[in-house]
């Protein structure tokens, strides 16, 4: 299978994050990466290809230039202001303020930012570029030839609004790809995102749009971030009424109830008939993450691959969460085997 693989991710590898209210050290870091390329270059015999720079029009496609320009200049606001160590907000522009526009690098940080735990590093521009440009490559050659591709890169990108970062995430690369696709020629683009969290970012961005089907099986937000969105009763609106499909799953849930979800998110597939398919692959669902009590297995991962390759669609692979080092590497393979084998047949 075509990897293909952002080499500069590592840019970015924040000191710490804060996890429910203390400082631990990322979860989200440049060490999951290599141990991803190197079990799936074992497993599926990857060819690891390196992006081409298609520049800031696929960017600016989702998100918008107010939002770029900070993102691109954050971390030189921090230092410019006497600031060490990563960027962090410090305040947020919650009910009740009277709003303003605030120059502040601090207050600009909690206008950008839906969550305290994603560091802005001296790097974290180039990593976030790069990830697009991975995704983007990746999206473009299966466009134009049907072969699947895997986007292997960080820092991830289903948190990310096309105005907010959060949840480790500050460029939606599952959009990315998606529109992508659409500005290639693709009437219809479907996302599924099987990571253990709700795509948030995901589905805003399309929220209101009927030409990228989101469908997301997570935790219940009722007790898992994002918390604020995620929910059951959310289905589009305007020409995406009926373009978003959230399935929430108790904690715990093995592949018995997962399982049955992703019944419900192939249906849905099958009769909404995309042309391409996006696949935000976050392996956080096994048993062993330290973050998340889902209790699938690596076979389940396979399976998961296998159910996706019957689908029969040219699709992308775009990596998002997964922080458990000693499996990681192992689901992540797992997947992408199964959707071979099955796409074999």
């Amino acid at each position: 299978m075509r990897v293909f693989f952002n080499s500069r991710h590592d840019a970015h590898d924040g000191a710490g994050e804060m996890h429910h209210g203390r400082m631990v050290p990322c979860f989200e870091n440049a060490r999951r990466i290599p141990i991803i390329r190197d079990a799936v270059a074992h497993a599926v015999k990857a060819q690891l290809v390196d992006p081409t720079d298609h520049g800031m029009n696929p960017i600016r496609a989702i998100h918008d230039p107010e939002y770029l320009d900070f993102i691109e200049n954050a971390w030189v606001e921090w230092t410019k202001a006497g600031k060490s160590g990563d960027a962090f907000p410090y305040v947020w522009p919650t009910a009740g303020f009277s709003g303003g526009h605030p120059e502040h690098i601090s207050a600009r940080l909690g206008q950008f930012a839906i969550s305290s735990d994603t560091p802005i590093t001296a790097g974290t521009w180039k990593a976030a570029y790069w990830g697009a440009q991975t995704v983007t490559s990746a999206a473009d050659a299966t466009w134009n030839d049907g072969i699947a591709s895997f986007a292997l890169t960080r820092p991830p990108g289903h948190h990310a609004h096309a105005n907010r970062y959060g949840g480790y995430c500050f460029l939606n690369n599952s959009a990315i790809a998606a529109q992508h696709m659409i500005t290639k020629g693709a009437k219809k683009v479907a996302i599924l995102d099987i990571d253990y969290h709700h795509g948030n970012g995901t589905q805003d961005i399309f929220y209101e749009r009927g030409d990228v089907l989101t469908i997301s099986i997570h935790a219940d937000p009722t007790h898992q971030f994002p918390f604020f969105m995620g929910y059951a009763n959310e289905t589009g609106r305007n020409d995406g009424a009926g373009a978003n499909l959230n399935i929430p799953l108790a904690g715990g849930s093995d592949f018995g109830a997962w399982g049955q979800a992703f019944a419900k998110a192939m249906q849905k597939l099958v009769t909404w008939q995309p042309d391409a398919l996006v696949i935000a692959l976050g392996v956080d669902a096994h048993e062993a993450e330290p973050i998340c009590d889902f209790k699938l297995q690596t076979d389940d991962f396979n399976r998961i691959g296998q159910m996706i390759g019957r689908l029969g669609l040219k699709t992308v692979f775009v990596m998002e969460g997964g922080y458990a080092h000693d499996v990681i590497g192992l689901n992540v393979a797992a997947v992408l085997s199964g959707y071979l084998d099955q796409a074999k047949r």
